[in-house]
């Protein structure tokens, strides 16, 4: 069983919708559940529509899943199993304040070593911890051996017992550290295997919690390098609306770092032949060039109404159209906006309002002409217009005084004359 965890307080990125899909490709390719875990331990008073923004951003990209499951309705079982762990002497109440525990990370620092937590309040008496007032949060204690995992790439991998000091599992206000939670988590609803590009030490640190608590059953990692830094959290839909179709961000994430038979591809046929064991280990920044070009090709292979839509208008001649403009631009934001100004009110600068006004009038008592050639010598010759009339011409037709296009152009409009020239 597979799962993707999110956080319903912030929106999908590209990274965390790059899991989403590699755990979804494994579990079709598997015939195995998919669980989408909303992880909402803090709430929110806008949850609900978050919620439906998160489900809707995964339709969109053709991800499904068995089952939606929250975070908090495990809530009590995180309280139960810390209990237990402290009951056993297996964690501990720590009452160090974030302000000492700060103090020491900058000592450290300067020291230029690695911060360890020091284990001050693992031995304080039961008689200070019933008559303390102070807050605390719940330490697991140091494992006392190396924690070994199943890798489905690099096979078994281990991390030192003394890479993990006593981490939080439940922070000053009692909800569960994200570690402990995902740990919970996947213990109660079965997961057998996680695709994730955390670092190994995080999930030693789970395998070691679900061990102190008796769980036996090994789960199958596999570990994959980062799509792109920290700094690069690019929100997916912010790339929808700059016109960046699903289809070609799941190209572009699919394809980063990995041996594809193609270039361009949907999801229906990466699930055919995708292997996250092609995937590179190294860490891959974010293109958006690449991703632009990847976009175009996925605009050309739409049918003309299907891309007429996504521009906000119907037909197969604004369909064309729309591929035309891709020899200019990539996304569908761009198209809409040069498809929507040649229906907009033309704007003149300097040239004559006056000669602009007999063209448009000619052209609205013009016969239909097929070609495009035929209509300009009939404008020229009927309105009597000479001066300026190549740039008033590409104006009326399509609100740009480059009229180099229109021979392309009017045999896609010529059929909305009347909406362009009104």
């Amino acid at each position: 069983m597979f799962r993707f965890a999110v956080s319903i307080a912030q929106d999908i990125n590209l990274r965390s919708l790059r899991l989403a899909l590699f755990n979804y490709i494994y579990a079709v390719q598997k015939n195995d559940r998919f669980i989408l875990r909303i992880k909402d331990a803090h709430r929110l008073k806008d949850a609900k529509e978050r919620q439906n923004s998160l489900l809707n951003t995964l339709d969109i990209f053709g991800i499904k899943y068995s089952e939606i499951y929250h975070q908090n309705n495990n809530f009590k079982y995180h309280l139960q199993f810390a209990s237990t762990l402290l009951d056993e002497k297996k964690a501990f109440m720590c009452f160090c304040t974030e302000d000492e525990i700060n103090i020491k990370k900058e000592l450290a620092k300067k020291d230029k070593k690695p911060y360890r937590y020091d284990g001050v309040c693992e031995n304080l008496s039961s008689d200070y911890i019933l008559n303390s007032t102070k807050p605390f949060v719940i330490r697991m204690k140091k494992p006392d051996k190396d924690i070994s995992l199943h890798d489905e790439i690099k096979g078994e991998v281990s991390t030192k017992r003394d890479d993990i000091d006593s981490f939080v599992i439940m922070d000053f206000q009692k909800y569960p550290t994200e570690t402990f939670a995902s740990a919970i988590d996947d213990m109660l609803q079965g997961i057998t295997d996680i695709i994730i590009d955390t670092d190994l030490l995080d999930s030693s640190r789970q395998s070691y919690i679900r061990e102190s608590i008796g769980y036996s059953e090994k789960l199958n990692y596999t570990h994959i390098s980062t799509l792109f830094s920290k700094e690069q959290t690019t929100d997916v839909s912010w790339l929808l609306n700059q016109g960046f179709m699903p289809e070609a961000i799941t190209n572009y994430l699919l394809a980063q770092g990995n041996k594809t038979p193609k270039e361009i591809f949907t999801l229906n046929e990466a699930i055919e032949w995708f292997d996250i064991k092609n995937i590179s280990q190294q860490v891959i920044r974010f293109d958006i060039e690449k991703l632009k070009a990847i976009n175009k090709e996925h605009i050309k292979l739409l049918s003309d109404e299907e891309l007429a839509k996504r521009v906000g208008y119907s037909g197969k001649g604004i369909g064309k159209l729309a591929k035309f403009y891709t020899k200019y631009t990539s996304t569908t934001f761009e198209i809409k906006k040069r498809i929507d100004n040649i229906f907009a009110t033309k704007k003149l600068n300097n040239l004559s309002k006056e000669d602009f006004e007999i063209l448009k009038k000619t052209a609205q008592n013009a016969p239909f002409f097929d070609g495009f050639e035929d209509f300009r010598d009939y404008l020229k010759e009927k309105s009597g217009v000479e001066k300026d009339f190549t740039s008033l011409l590409g104006i009326l037709l399509t609100n740009d005084k480059d009229s180099s296009d229109l021979t392309q152009i009017y045999p896609l409009i010529k059929n909305y004359m009347k909406e362009v020239i009104k």
